[in-house]
């Protein structure tokens, strides 16, 4: 059986975007929502522990760029082959302990100092479509870079009460339109919180998500094991069968 390269991928492409009236429609930015639901795809293969979902998904994402760089292409842009180009020359740049003769121990300071040799401001260069976590602590962390960081823990505690007294006035008050705005700033300190502690506010977040998903599915089945529904229930019960659900799945990792 022939085994496909990246030559006959690219050439599916060029031909794809001739022949088929979908592809031939898409743009750079009818593509975005794909390219971004393609890398979570390939995170929930790398959590399942799936290899062939792996393999599957990495061909699902490695076809967006090949897609990106034939629309440019076509528009006299660049091509994939000034993509992989540049990569290259920026990956033996970025490693001079291994295409020079740099020390190891200097090169991530070399790198971030030349980065930010390259940045207007600090927080050049962090990506505004990042989920609002992720982009919260890396923010945070370009930041502190500069020193713009919290010494204590105890200050960080201090400001997320600060930030929730500030919501609480809001909500005496009847600042409805402000709400958001204090929300945001409890978010922003809670993320300062986790970046403190060295915690990843993102998959931090995910995995409470998880956790929810399952003591809730928990508590579905508990609730039709006794002939019942969930909206039949008060929430008195449902909230002794939350704690049952916490107790049951804890010893299998819940």
């Amino acid at each position: 059986m022939k085994r496909y390269t990246f030559e006959d991928l690219v050439k599916t492409m060029e031909d794809l975007r001739r022949k088929c009236p979908w592809d031939r429609a898409q743009t750079h930015e009818s593509l975005k929502k794909y390219l971004i639901e393609e890398c979570y795809e390939v995170i929930d293969a790398i959590d399942s522990g799936d290899d062939g979902k792996l393999k599957e998904e990495l061909g699902d994402l490695l076809l967006q760029p090949v897609f990106h760089a034939q629309i440019a292409k076509e528009r006299g842009a660049f091509d994939i082959n000034d993509v992989i180009d540049f990569l290259v020359k920026k990956l033996i740049d970025r490693h001079p302990h291994v295409f020079g003769d740099a020390k190891p121990e200097d090169v991530l300071k070399n790198w971030e100092k030349k980065k930010m040799e390259n940045r207007k401001s600090v927080l050049d260069g962090v990506p505004r479509h990042l989920p609002a976590l992720m982009r919260s602590q890396k923010l945070q962390d370009r930041a502190s870079q500069v020193g713009f960081d919290f010494t204590d823990i105890s200050q960080v505690f201090e400001k997320i009460e600060e930030e929730i007294g500030e919501l609480k006035e809001s909500i005496e008050k009847g600042e409805r339109d402000n709400l958001k705005h204090e929300i945001g700033d409890i978010l922003t300190a809670v993320v300062e919180l986790a970046r403190f502690l060295g915690v990843d506010a993102e998959s931090a977040l995910q995995e409470a998500n998880d956790r929810f998903i399952k003591r809730f599915r928990y508590m579905e089945e508990r609730a039709k094991e006794t002939g019942r529904r969930l909206e039949d229930m008060g929430l008195e019960e449902m909230e002794k069968l939350w704690e049952e659900a916490k107790r049951v799945l804890e010893g299998q990792g819940g």
